[in-house]
């Protein structure tokens, strides 16, 4: 129970103090659960962030979701996702009940300014994250640029773009990776042959 706990509140601390939407939240919540709290591997977290942007919904809500059901099963689920979005839904009933009061207060729409400001530079910090854990290879490289490219330029839906490169692992890149142990595999038998 006092794990559960723990795993909400970090949550909630991530919910309540990030601004911007998903991409804003990645670092705080990779500070969280790798760094702190150490409950994954950054590897694994690449691979949760890769997962939970395949899915409809929001970055934080899929990540947390499948980062809780990682550490506790279904109820770790349920608390990790309580945790995400209790602040984001406190703050905005607070909000739409005192709406007419804060929309003409100067001090609120500088915050709010200000807040907007450091989105961007969230944002940046997730790519810079998320980069460090890709392997800098050609194919990768150039798997980058035509994804750019083809969301920038040609304005191709992003869904299309994940959905062709999850085609591109599974058909290219599954096939590397089943010949690497088929070598492997071979390596090793001619070894013990030697041996013999």
């Amino acid at each position: 129970m006092k794990e559960l706990l723990i795993m909400f509140f970090s949550f909630f601390k991530i919910g309540a103090f990030t601004f911007g939407g998903g991409y804003a939240m990645i670092p705080l919540i990779e500070k969280e659960v790798v760094d702190v709290k150490g409950w994954i591997s950054k590897e694994e977290f690449t691979d949760i962030l890769v997962i939970s942007q395949s899915f409809p919904g929001a970055l934080p809500v899929n990540s947390s979701l499948f980062i809780g059901y990682k550490l506790g099963g279904i109820v770790g689920a349920v608390i990790a996702l309580l945790g995400v979005i209790l602040p984001s839904f406190l703050i905005i009933l607070t909000i739409a009940l005192y709406f007419s009061r804060f929309r003409e207060n100067p001090v609120v729409d500088n915050i709010f300014k200000g807040i907007t400001g450091a989105v961007p530079v969230l944002v940046l910090l997730a790519v810079k994250s998320l980069s460090k854990s890709v392997k800098k290879s050609t194919v990768n490289i150039a798997i980058t640029v035509i994804c750019v490219i083809s969301i920038v330029l040609l304005d191709i839906h992003p869904v299309i773009i994940i959905f062709l490169s999850a085609l591109y692992g599974i058909f290219f890149l599954g096939r590397e990776e089943e010949e690497k142990q088929k070598y492997s595999f071979e390596g090793q038998v001619e070894k013990v042959e030697n041996i013999h």
